[in-house]
């Protein structure tokens, strides 16, 4: 015990020598260990719930510029924390098992992020029990279809762009939600959904944009796109523009989700777009017909489809948004877009440093410079999450319909 103390303090004392004033931090844990310390077992409870609600009032986790102490109060064999970080457990290189305060029932991990981090968790306890941190009021829904909330690491630098928050006053646009449309190419029905400005019926033809997984692009607690919409109309930052989500889920069963299949650079699927889809939207809705209008957009799978489309048929998209896109999942997508004679497509990639799509959007992004294509590329302290998307959403669409 007195060993573990003495280890403790010397990590401690090593944050004060950081040139940081740590003291705040490092007491608050310290004081934690001389609680749990002390011999007499009614006493000791006491001074452990004494200082344990002092953390409580601070906040969990424990934040200090770069450091954090995660903490869990619980009878468990075994606490380790998933998340981000750690790729969700691919990642074996970093470590995230807690260890028990001697004496207690309190466990405790130490790490260390960028300042400016934001990154999604859970608790995991004894191999088998998936946890929110109930000491932790950020939450972040993720997932296929809306998923379940993690809870969410908010370092100190980091912001929430306010551009996400709903406006009451001003216009607002109209969704025709859940539109079908039955594919002869595909052989099955598909659910759309339609964003149209404020006012659109006197604006003419407007240019158009495709987003893949729709249903989480416009989910408020997922990409929450229409929000950012209206505020960005509203704020006069962007033309207006006809906004098309794509649900891949099955329109009678929406457990059932096609967006691996869809999204996997497929031939058929790019043939229904272009020869039935991209045709009848148009039909409807007061449309630019041309690809100088026309932009694809989507996250992960999305993202690598945003490539294939656009690169395979640049007569039919301009402009490309990629996020966090997983060209790991068909390398031939770089051998598509490396076309230096090809027609130039805008492309705006996005990507999470912390085990997310770095990698390879940086592989594409050397490929886009070769072939002098127009082009941004962001690179964040996130991971593979709607929390990273939705925070840039703003930028792409600045980006390809900003005002002139």
């Amino acid at each position: 015990m007195i060993k573990k103390v003495l280890i403790l303090l010397l990590w401690l004392a090593s944050l004060r020598g950081m040139g940081q004033d740590y003291s705040a931090f490092t007491q608050s844990i310290k004081n934690l260990y001389l609680a749990a310390a002390v011999q007499d077992t009614t006493k000791r409870a006491v001074e452990l719930q004494k200082y344990w609600q002092v953390i409580e009032g601070a906040g969990i986790p424990l934040i200090h510029e770069d450091s954090v102490a995660f903490l869990y109060r619980g009878k468990a064999n075994t606490v380790v924390w998933m998340g981000d970080f750690n790729g969700w457990g691919y990642d074996k290189n970093f470590k995230n098992k807690g260890r028990r305060i001697p004496g207690s029932d309190i466990w405790l991990l130490k790490c260390s992020f960028p300042k400016d981090a934001r990154l999604d968790y859970k608790i995991f306890v004894d191999g088998s029990l998936w946890l929110l941190d109930t000491e932790n009021p950020h939450r972040q829904w993720s997932g296929v279809g809306g998923g379940s909330p993690n809870s969410e690491l908010r370092m100190p630098q980091w912001k929430e762009d306010p551009i996400l928050k709903y406006r009451h006053g001003g216009a607002h646009g109209n969704v025709k939600p859940d539109l079908l449309f039955n594919s002869k190419i595909l052989g099955y029905q598909i659910t759309y959904s339609v964003y149209l400005p404020a006012g659109y019926e006197k604006l003419g033809k407007l240019p158009v944009l495709y987003a893949t997984d729709g249903f989480e692009y416009m989910l408020p607690e997922l990409g929450n796109m229409v929000t950012i919409l209206d505020n960005l109309l509203q704020d006069k930052k962007i033309e207006p523009i006809i906004v098309v989500f794509v649900d891949h889920r099955e329109p009678v069963n929406r457990t059932n989700n096609r967006r691996m299949e869809e999204l996997n650079m497929n031939e058929k699927y790019l043939k229904f777009f272009a020869d039935e889809f991209i045709p009848h939207v148009e039909r409807k809705f007061p449309i630019h017909g041309d690809a100088a209008h026309r932009a694809i957009i989507g996250t992960s799978m999305g993202g690598l489809t945003s490539a294939f489309f656009a690169f395979r048929r640049p007569d039919l998209f301009s402009m490309a948004g990629m996020q966090s896109p997983a060209f790991w999942a068909r390398p031939q997508i770089y051998s598509v877009c490396d076309n230096p004679n090809g027609s130039k497509i805008k492309v705006f990639i996005t990507s999470g440093m912390i085990n997310d799509a770095s990698e390879g959007s940086r592989k594409m992004k050397t490929i886009l410079q070769n072939n002098a294509c127009v082009f941004q590329y962001h690179e964040n302290n996130e991971g593979h999450s709607w929390g990273n998307w939705r925070n840039l959403i703003d930028d792409i669409l600045i980006d390809f319909y900003g005002k002139q």
